[in-house]
């Protein structure tokens, strides 16, 4: 049983098992061994380099907390927009969004984030 896979007639050899090279055969298209093992390659190191680019948890974190501020000041604005209107028939609107308010406060000061 022969086991050399020849890239290229200037390049290297390397010596696959004959199922491998049936493999790369069957799934390399128009692409002759060498430029799909090539292909493979560069996906394999792409994909590796590509792992660096996930958020971290400080990162994620810091969008956390900004996210909250940003819906604290949202709440805040039609808390008191609706208080400048001096419409009375909405209190119970404005004091459940009080709470709202209220709780989106809570977490950070129980985590300690800030």
């Amino acid at each position: 049983m022969r086991r050399t896979l020849m890239l290229d007639e200037d390049d290297l050899i390397m010596v696959v098992k004959e199922d491998v090279v049936k493999q790369i055969d069957s799934n390399r298209g128009e692409m002759n061994r060498t430029e799909f093992v090539n292909y493979l390659i560069q996906c394999q190191l792409r994909e590796f380099y590509n792992q660096a680019e996930y958020t971290e948890k400080a990162e994620f974190q810091q969008f956390t907390h900004q996210i909250m501020e940003l819906l604290h000041n949202f709440l805040q604005f039609f808390i008191s927009y609706g208080m400048s209107l001096g419409n009375n028939n909405h209190k119970e609107d404005i004091r459940a969004l009080s709470e709202q308010l209220a709780a989106f406060c809570k977490p950070e000061e129980e985590t300690g984030t800030v």
